[in-house]
């Protein structure tokens, strides 16, 4: 039996200023309207045959982004939180450990979670041809038939036929233009998909032999293991200490089981700003517009608002992303430096690296309206039937309005004796105050979304003045909502 194991531990950055650290590519909707990325891998395992629940291997710090979204998706999934980023051989070491506690004969499908494609059926058939590889203890890559001299994929270099597929000849790195026409040309290289096939147990010993420090380290942190709510937990300072590395570099440049399959499925893993133009460009003047967009005299060009119109004139070949706190402008040739002004970003320590003005966590979301030293306006959105930690703040005070819905308030005095804590309703246009330091809860008691205007005073705004005393999602030690 296959199971899949979906990779979303990306950052995105080639995507600023739509992607964010916190908020990165996987969990947006870059090509089918309304669904993200993730959403889309984790529905394309309908297509293959005799597959098992899916394992998504993410960072800590999105996991209730990825339980939600593949709960509106309808998909039961297994969720192994990594608790720093690693790259993809201690990932998949980490998957491969889980799932061989369920199947001892599992064979895994890892694929990361921001990529694209088009014809899901023609992925399906390659995949079944991967498989009687896999089950011959072939360890299986995807190579993407190229459709250009494109320098922002790395590539295959094939070898002899192998059953279904090609033994590896080499992997190459990313190359400048002249060596990817060569590649193009010469008809054996093939686009590196990053999307793998191959027993369980077979990956478990090729790091053995090839990668045995990664593989160490990934059994004690994996030995140490917790559930937590509907997450699976992984020692950190265990994990820690395993080296960085990728699959490539670790086991698939050293084993002599490497093999490739071509395909041609309609891929794309979206890196960048062009990947995103190839895939939706079309009309005669080769625009792709999303959002509120106009248009004069504009040709073969990337125009995309997320929260105002946005109106360009007699340009060619550019990239124009509106987000509400940043926009980029960039030469179609030029988006993969886009990762470079994101260096800068954290360098100067801006939070436009990190963070969009709307910000979701497991109960809702809130956006930031207004900042300024000594005050914060945001609006707070709390799902129904959710609600905050119980929570308190050492140096600011907050001022709650409710505009829509019923919102239900618990505050009080926990020092002397928690049954100080009252607890009471607000309606529309109600508001209350919360003193500095005064231990609090804001929850939805109904049944439509609690909209609410939160104003905080104070010597210090920051998210990491919040002290926990009691959270639904597991979250008493982290600093922030």
């Amino acid at each position: 039996m296959i199971y899949p194991v979906i990779l979303s531990g990306g950052s995105g950055s080639r995507l600023w200023p739509v992607s964010r650290e916190q908020h990165p590519k996987q969990f947006l909707s870059l090509h089918r309207p309304g669904v993200s990325l993730l959403q889309e891998t984790a529905q394309r395992l309908s297509n293959l045959e005799e597959t098992g629940t899916p394992l998504i291997v993410c960072n800590e710090q999105h996991r209730f982004m990825v339980a939600e979204q593949m709960h509106q998706s309808g998909v039961s999934a297994q969720i192994l939180l990594e608790p720093c980023a690693r790259n993809t051989a201690p990932a998949l070491a980490l998957a491969a450990l889980l799932a061989v506690q369920i199947d001892p004969d599992a064979e895994l499908l890892s694929m990361p979670a921001d990529h694209v494609i088009k014809d899901e059926q023609r992925f399906a058939t390659a995949i079944k041809q991967g498989l009687g590889l896999a089950q011959q203890g072939k360890l299986v890559t995807f190579g993407i038939t190229p459709s250009s001299a494109h320098t922002g994929y790395g590539y295959i270099k094939r070898g002899q036929a192998d059953g279904e597929g090609f033994t590896v000849s080499t992997f190459v790195e990313k190359p400048d233009p002249e060596q990817a026409r060569t590649y193009v040309e010469n008809g054996n290289y093939l686009w590196n998909s990053g999307i793998f096939l191959f027993g369980a147990n077979a990956y478990i010993d090729a790091l053995r032999q090839y990668a045995p420090d990664i593989l160490e380290a990934c059994e004690h942190a994996f030995a140490s293991r917790q559930q937590d709510l509907d997450f699976l937990r992984i020692k950190s300072e265990m994990f820690a200490r395993c080296r960085s590395e990728s699959i490539d570099y670790a086991v698939m440049e050293h084993t002599k089981e490497a093999v490739v399959v071509p395909m041609d499925p309609g891929w794309s893993d979206i890196g960048a700003w062009d990947a995103l133009y190839d895939l939706t460009a079309e009309g005669e003047d080769g625009n792709a517009v999303h959002g509120d967009v106009i248009t004069d005299n504009v040709r073969n060009s990337l125009i995309r608002s997320e929260s105002r119109l946005v109106a360009a004139v007699g340009v060619d070949h550019l990239v124009i992303v509106e987000t509400a706190d940043a926009v980029l402008v960039a030469d179609r040739n030029d988006v993969q430096a886009t990762k470079h002004i994101v260096h800068r970003l954290k360098e100067e320590g801006r939070k436009e690296a990190q963070l969009h003005q709307t910000v979701f966590r497991p109960w809702g979301s809130y956006r930031t309206l207004e900042f300024t030293n000594s005050f914060q306006v945001k609006e707070i959105i709390v799902n129904p039937g959710a609600k905050l930690s119980l929570q308190m703040h050492h140096h600011r005070a907050e001022h709650w309005v409710v505009v829509k819905g019923t919102a239900k308030v618990t505050q009080g005095d926990m020092h002397q004796d928690s049954n100080n804590l009252k607890s009471f309703l607000l309606s529309e246009d109600e508001s209350t105050y919360i003193p500095l330091g005064t231990p609090h809860r804001l929850e939805n008691p109904g049944v439509i979304p609690l909209h609410l205007i939160e104003v905080q005073t104070g010597s210090y705004l920051g998210e990491d003045d919040i002290v926990r005393f009691d959270d639904e999602y597991g979250r008493v030690r982290e600093r922030s909502l």
